[in-house]
């Protein structure tokens, strides 16, 4: 019910002249709502404006909403009925869908529910005019009165969620009665009784009303009542109110929420500690963290609604949470640094800070966050960036010492029974969401201005390119999960797995990658594992093998994009850089050629190698595809180390047997037969991949792979796997290639492409989509190549080079058959030169179906 009016109020009070002595006498009896069933029907008899009264409309709608389904249902299935002859006439049908819906389960729900209603109703009706009879107030001119002040124009719930909250009306007097009622200075039993009463009102009259600032400041005091039972329902109200009301209504409740909160983490009574723990099975606790996560639900639900309103609406939400996050004690406080602060009671209800992202998404809100963030609580930031950094140094002395680091990310995701969380496990917990924060701050421009940022105990400030390198640092230095592990943990919270989240992000992000990752420095913090093993110093890194594959594939992103790939064959400024330090590319393709001589002591015999070799492959292959790229990569001859390695797994791999149709595949090929056929692959789409520059096709035909490539092209094409998101060519760009070399051109034919080609390109020439109905004649092409064969003909024009016009046709006749079968279908160019173009015989022009457009592909 959207508004209730002065005639509402009317019709209320004709209703209850009418129904108050038999309410009294039995009010939780059915004879209520059966009059109150005969009084609305006198009433639409006798009052024309009665169908206007927002009232009936809302009633109206409520039952509709209730049986509507019912009635809609019964009706179908007694017209159907009446069809047959089982039933005859308007009456009857009418009369049987009623009886019928009467005694549905519904509807007897939704009586149960309006005699509920009318009495809360009639109750709060009576109280009113016995308030009334006690003043000494007629109410006819209190009536008159109201009308006058403007007191019903928006009284009640802009929800329909509770038929409960549509009825309880209130007036401003009562709402002032209400706010002395709830008075901390009150007895507690006139407290809980105006309680009882605020949560059974519509929260737009509350919130609307002239006594709501009275009201808040009543409630936000109260929130702190010793009383668990009594402030839970306070709780409850504001719950209620965050989902039942428009947002400049419950931004008032959100401010008061959090300036609670904030007084209560700066109060005297408030004694958490960050070395004692926290026990979450403590009462205590337990209601502080339903407060923060009551907080932290509208945090992420508010940003659907903020854009429809005022931004000074959105910036007191905004400023209210920012200013609680930034509770802290002073530093002179003896217990400064053991502070339990509200961020971490908000980083264990929300590890991620999916608030923040939210809040971040759109510019309307993110201008005003980081307005904020600049002007008055850059804190926030640098208290993130701090936690990154202690928990950077304490990781880095535990591998320094070889000591094994506590992997708290594993333990929060084994043990969910734990109620008790210990002074680290807080302290790992407010990192994660640091770190979170900190990676969605960092992808806009207008969150990379916030920084340097000066801590404290540093002498340097904390620049983007500074906080880059501790992020990539982490991967190697913090505890992850073996790649194995990390199928089963779903929701991992490894300093690796985030970091590496964030940083394929930013690659994703043009404009954050070349400001944030597009520097020598993070390009240095990756390789330096690398760097390591090829010089044979001692590394210290937890689970080796996968920080190299998260290294490979944020290098490879890297590499996809022009920028990145500059970056790493010439370094940051190309004019400046030095013979001495080699650039990145010079470490990578020389750790790779290690890695497939297998040179490397550290890696052998681990059961992840291959994938490592895979990776660093692909990272070179992102390179070699360019000219550029390949012409730095000429002199290392990793063409011939790919070759070598290919040539020793594929005389393994003619060693395993072939599967066996419908047979178990654990069976008939065994792990490690898989494992080298997939290694197989990999190699030969690296040797493939050289095909991309011209000067790649010599190399790859120098390694004698060429047919063996062009075969494994082949059967990906026919099983039409799609190629790396990362790499901007496709198999079609490496045809062409192949196809300017003769031997390209004959690898091509002998694989099948060419045959293949050729027949598909016949059939949708000659043979159509004949398996389709034709409900329509098809309209006559008028383009110069009809759109179905636009994609065969491009294929076949970027395949006939010179050279391979010169291999597929040399010393070869056109057939120039007498005749032509129907089924024949041409296999190679020669046969659609003969078929398409020269068609120089009746024979020829009569084998066609599709004569004209045939001839005119041919021409073209």
């Amino acid at each position: 019910m959207s508004h209730f009016t002065s005639e509402d109020e009317a019709l209320l009070q004709s209703m209850l002249r009418q129904l108050l002595q038999s309410v009294k006498e039995k009010i939780t009896g059915a004879p209520s709502v059966e009059c109150a069933e005969e009084i609305l029907l006198h009433l639409e008899e006798t009052d024309e404006n009665f169908h206007n009264y927002e009232f009936v409309k809302y009633l109206r709608q409520y039952i509709n909403n209730t049986v509507g389904s019912v009635i809609e249902e019964e009706t179908e299935k007694c017209t159907s009925a009446q069809s047959q002859g089982e039933v005859s006439g308007y009456d009857t049908l009418v009369q049987n869908v009623t009886k019928k819906t009467r005694e549905s389960k519904e509807y007897r729900e939704m009586m149960h529910a309006l005699k509920n209603v009318m009495m809360v109703v009639v109750e709060s009706l009576i109280n009113k005019f016995e308030e009334d009879r006690m003043h000494n107030k007629d109410p006819d001119s209190k009536t008159k009165k109201e009308r006058q002040s403007g007191y019903y124009t928006d009284n009640c719930s802009d929800s329909d969620s509770s038929l409960n909250q549509s009825y309880a009306f209130m007036s401003q007097e009562q709402l002032q009665l209400l706010v002395e009622k709830l008075d901390p200075v009150q007895p507690k039993e006139v407290r809980q009784e105006a309680l009882q009463t605020l949560c059974i009102a519509p929260p737009s009259d509350i919130l609307n009303s002239e006594s709501w600032p009275n009201l808040c400041k009543h409630l936000t005091m109260s929130l702190s009542d010793p009383d668990a039972t009594f402030s839970e329902k306070i709780l409850r109200f504001y719950a209620k109110t965050f989902s039942s009301s428009p947002f400049n209504m419950t931004r008032e409740v959100y401010r008061s929420l959090a300036r609670h909160l904030e007084l209560y983490f700066l109060s005297g009574e408030y004694s958490l500690r960050i070395s004692a723990g926290l026990d979450v099975s403590n009462p205590d606790i337990t209601y502080l963290l339903k407060k923060v996560r009551l907080l932290n639900e509208y945090q992420k639900e508010a940003p659907s609604s903020w854009i429809r309103h005022p931004e000074k609406y959105m910036e007191e939400v905004v400023e209210s949470t920012l200013s609680l996050l930034s509770v802290k004690h002073e530093p002179d406080h003896p217990a400064s640094t053991d502070f339990l602060s509200p961020v971490y009671f908000l980083s264990l209800i929300d590890i991620k800070a999916v608030w923040f992202k939210k809040w971040m998404h759109a510019y309307y809100s993110r201008t005003v966050v980081l307005r904020l963030l600049e002007k008055k609580y850059k804190s926030l930031i640098n208290e993130a960036v701090q936690q990154c950094l202690d928990y950077f140094e304490f990781c880095k002395a535990a591998v320094n010492k070889n000591s094994k680091v506590n992997d708290f990310s594993r333990q929060h995701c084994s043990d969910k029974q734990n109620a008790f969380y210990t002074g680290p496990e807080l302290q790992y917990i407010y990192f994660v969401h640091s770190l979170c924060l900190l990676g969605r701050l960092l992808i806009y421009k207008q969150g990379q201005n916030l920084f340097p940022v000066q801590l404290k105990n540093r002498k340097d400030s904390i620049s983007i390119a500074d906080l880059l390198v501790l992020f990539t640092q982490l991967i190697y230095y913090s505890p992850s999960y073996p790649n194995t592990a990390l199928a089963v943990h779903t929701d991992n919270y490894s300093p690796a797995s985030l970091v590496m989240e964030i940083l394929q992000v930013f690659c994703d992000q043009t404009g954050c990658a070349a400001e944030c990752l597009y520097t020598d420095a993070v390009i240095n913090a990756l390789l330096h594992p690398v760097q390591g093993l090829l010089s044979g110093t001692e590394v210290y890194i937890n689970c080796l093998e996968t920080t190299l594959i998260d290294v490979a594939d944020i290098l490879a992103r890297i590499a996809a994009v022009e920028d990145g790939l500059s970056l790493l064959l010439y370094g940051e400024n190309e004019k400046t850089a030095k013979e001495d330090s080699p650039t990145a590319v010079h470490i990578i393709v020389q750790f790779t050629k290690k890695l497939l001589h297998d040179d490397i002591s550290l890696l052998s015999g681990s059961e992840s190698l291959p994938v490592v070799k895979g990776a660093f492959i692909f990272v070179c292959r992102q390179m070699y595809r360019t000219c550029e790229g390949l012409q730095m990569l000429i002199p290392y001859g990793l063409h011939e180390s790919i070759g070598e390695a290919w040539k020793k797994v594929s005389l393994l791999s003619e060693r395993v047997p072939t599967p066996v149709t419908g047979a178990d595949s654990t069976s008939s090929i065994s792990l490690e037969s898989k494992n080298i056929l997939l290694w197989e692959e990999t190699l030969l789409d690296a040797l493939l991949n050289f095909s991309a520059t011209p000067k790649g096709v010599f190399l790859l035909h120098s390694t004698g792979a060429m047919n063996d490539c062009v075969n494994f092209m082949f059967s990906s094409l026919s099983k039409k796997l799609q190629t790396n998101e990362h790499e901007e060519f496709g198999n079609r760009v490496i045809v062409t290639q192949m196809a300017t070399t003769p031997t390209g051109a004959v690898a091509l034919q002998g694989s099948g492409f060419i045959k293949t080609l050729v027949t598909e390109l016949w059939a949708l020439l000659e043979c159509g989509k004949d398996d389709l109905r034709i409900t329509q004649p098809k309209s006559t092409p008028v383009d110069p190549i009809d759109q179905s064969c636009q994609k065969s003909f491009l294929s076949l024009i970027n395949l006939l080079t010179y050279p391979a016009v010169f291999e597929l046709l040399s010393k070869q006749d056109i057939p120039n058959k007498p005749m032509y079968s129907l089924r024949e279908v041409p296999t190679d160019i020669i046969d659609i030169i003969d078929r398409l173009i020269i068609l120089n015989s009746e024979a020829k022009i009569h084998s066609l179906f599709n004569y004209e457009q045939s001839h005119i592909f041919g021409l073209r």
